[in-house]
């Protein structure tokens, strides 16, 4: 019975340690009283396992001259509490790691989102995916090298592919035409390498993360984040939490929403979808009599900025079809915010202006005042990455489990 008695308590224990460090992820840094509310637990309990905390080197204590150094907001705090406590920034590194077809970028935080590296390398279209799988181990490697870090620093990693992921299986689906990862389950490779958590997303969801995160969605709680690009994709966040996709992963494509039900058939099968309408292909497909046949988006963009009126038309033309089906998503959804991002938001307000204005017209009142805002970061893969580290440091529970883990380890080391 002693022995029972000894490993529930050992297992309260664990969870209550959970809990503080993750109520600390979450809410940053808290003095103990604040921890003990939200916690549901003691002052006592507090204080019993945060010094076992501070012990294992996963949690800090500021005080003093120290809280103002930190940026702690401590007005409004009652002047007898003592210090704050917070999780330990130097306790671990979160990795993003982003693959597009033609470019891999790594991006490393501690655990206060503070960046400790960023760079990325080129990769031919026609690379196979176990050769960018290489390669993006060599580049995470080197950047934790240079940082002075090592795999053993790490606490997650995060990969962000092109395509859906099927949450079922783990494999991700065909998408864009030569895309090296389909058919692929990319968390399963990567675990034969790193023994710390991988998660895995699309890449447009993990931009939707970095813009909440780092870009225009902070401070705001339920983002929609909109990416015009060679195919149109989009990333939700409710309450602050990433929606993965539904019950299979399969949702957010925006882009295969019909914005015409009597336009042209898509290879999806469905009728007038909007990557026909908004995406850069058909934008530039569109503007070929007057761009020329091989015009980009250097092109697109002159002639956008030299006010030339074919372009101008095309570009408020795809706002406005882009505006027509976000205001169906603002009636379901109602997003407080919605961030427009991909290359296509590189033309400002020639696209974002027609947005604003079709969903004020069109969408119901109490869901019309949705802010359209163009993205802040940079685009592709620094951005993915960035978002894929963000990701790991907002999955607190796998985040927490391996902090802890290796909290134990070292305590058992030290005993």
């Amino acid at each position: 019975m002693a022995a029972k008695d000894t490993g529930s308590l050992r297992a309260l224990r664990r969870t209550n340690s959970e809990r503080m460090l993750s109520a600390l992820m979450e809410h940053g840094a808290l003095h103990r009283a604040e921890l003990a509310r939200i916690c549901g637990v003691s002052r006592t309990t507090v204080s019993t396992i945060v010094a076992d905390l501070i012990t294992g080197g996963v949690v800090i204590e500021v005080v003093g001259d120290q809280v103002a150094q930190a940026g702690i907001d401590a007005s409004e705090v009652d002047g007898r509490a003592r210090g704050f406590l917070q999780a330990n920034p130097a306790s671990g590194t979160a990795a993003g790691l982003d693959f597009t077809l033609e470019r891999v970028w790594c991006h490393l935080t501690d655990l206060s989102g503070r960046t400790l590296a960023s760079e990325g390398v080129t990769a031919a279209r026609d690379t196979p995916w176990q050769e960018r799988l290489t390669a993006g181990l060599a580049l995470l490697d080197d950047l934790l090298g240079r940082a002075g870090l090592d795999r053993d620093s790490l606490v997650g990693v995060t990969i962000g592919v092109p395509g859906p992921l099927d949450l079922q299986t783990g494999v991700i689906g065909p998408s864009l035409p030569g895309q090296a990862w389909a058919g692929v389950n990319v968390a399963a490779e990567f675990r034969r390498h790193l023994a710390v958590p991988v998660l895995v997303d699309n890449n447009t969801r993990l931009e939707a993360v970095a813009e909440f995160t780092w870009g225009a969605g902070r401070g705001a709680r339920d983002v929609l984040y909109l990416g015009l690009s060679t195919g149109i994709g989009s990333g939700l966040l409710v309450d602050g939490n990433l929606h993965h996709g539904g019950a299979r992963g399969g949702g957010g494509e925006i882009g295969h929403l019909s914005a015409d039900s009597t336009g042209a058939v898509c290879p999806c099968g469905n009728r007038g979808c909007l990557v026909q309408y908004a995406s850069l292909p058909a934008v530039l497909a569109a503007l070929a009599p007057v761009l020329g046949a091989d015009a980009g988006l250097d092109d697109l963009l002159a002639a956008a900025a030299e006010g030339q009126p074919d372009t101008v038309r095309v570009l408020r033309e795809a706002g406005e079809q882009t505006g027509r089906v976000l205001a169906n998503i603002c009636n379901l959804l109602n997003p407080e915010r919605i961030i427009v991002g991909g290359e296509l938001a590189r033309a400002g307000d020639l696209v974002l202006e027609p947005i604003r204005a079709t969903l004020r017209r069109t969408a119901m009142a109490l869901t019309r005042d949705a802010e359209v805002v163009a993205a802040e970061l940079d685009l592709g893969a620094r951005a993915g990455a960035s978002g894929a580290a963000a990701l790991v440091l907002r999955q607190t529970d796998q985040l927490v489990t391996a902090l802890l883990t290796s909290t134990y380890l070292r305590a058992n080391e030290a005993m």
